[in-house]
């Protein structure tokens, strides 16, 4: 789909996400996690849209965290939504691969993910080792814990993910 257009997100938006992130994810109350991170202080937080004329299609939050004992930025991508009538357009692809290219001006060496390998290996996600979620995982998650450097990044980056409040919250990591 060409005619899709990113641009950053903004305070009026909620109204349409409020609609958007129940339409992708019936079976799934991600506007808490969105809410909350949306309301995060400073820039912590990363809003972008997806527009195929006037109609908000799709959306992506990318949270800039830390790695305890280590220098790195990094970010945590998600959730990530796109309206049930524009999914396998190209929204999706468009909102990350425009996420990604943003979060690197912010110094942001390696992207994570809890997500679909199938789906974010596409992007050059592989499973991620070295760098631990907040919380421990399910076994049938591990695969889906993942990592993307971003430019020539080479630095090692290992430890604990440290996320803002709205990512402390075990459910989101726990099946």
């Amino acid at each position: 789909m060409k005619d899709i257009a990113i641009r950053i997100g903004q305070r009026g938006n909620l109204a349409t996400l409020e609609t958007l992130y129940p339409a992708a994810f019936p079976d799934e109350d991600l506007l808490p996690l969105v809410r909350a991170l949306l309301a995060e202080p400073g820039s912590l937080v990363l809003s972008l849209v997806a527009s195929v004329g006037q109609t908000l299609v799709g959306h992506i939050l990318l949270t800039l965290c830390g790695v305890q004992g280590c220098d790195a930025k990094v970010a945590l991508l998600g959730p990530l939504a796109v309206a049930p009538d524009y999914q396998q357009a190209g929204v999706g692809a468009a909102l990350i691969q425009a996420g990604l290219r943003e979060v690197e001006t912010y110094g942001v060496s390696r992207v994570l993910v809890l997500g679909d390998p199938a789906y974010y290996s596409r992007f050059g996600f592989t499973p991620e080792s070295e760098v631990m979620p907040p919380y421990p995982l399910p076994d049938e998650w591990r695969e889906a814990w993942q990592s993307l450097p971003l430019g020539a990044a080479t630095e090692q980056v290992a430890g604990e993910l440290l996320v803002p409040s709205a990512w402390r919250e075990p459910a989101l990591w726990a099946a």
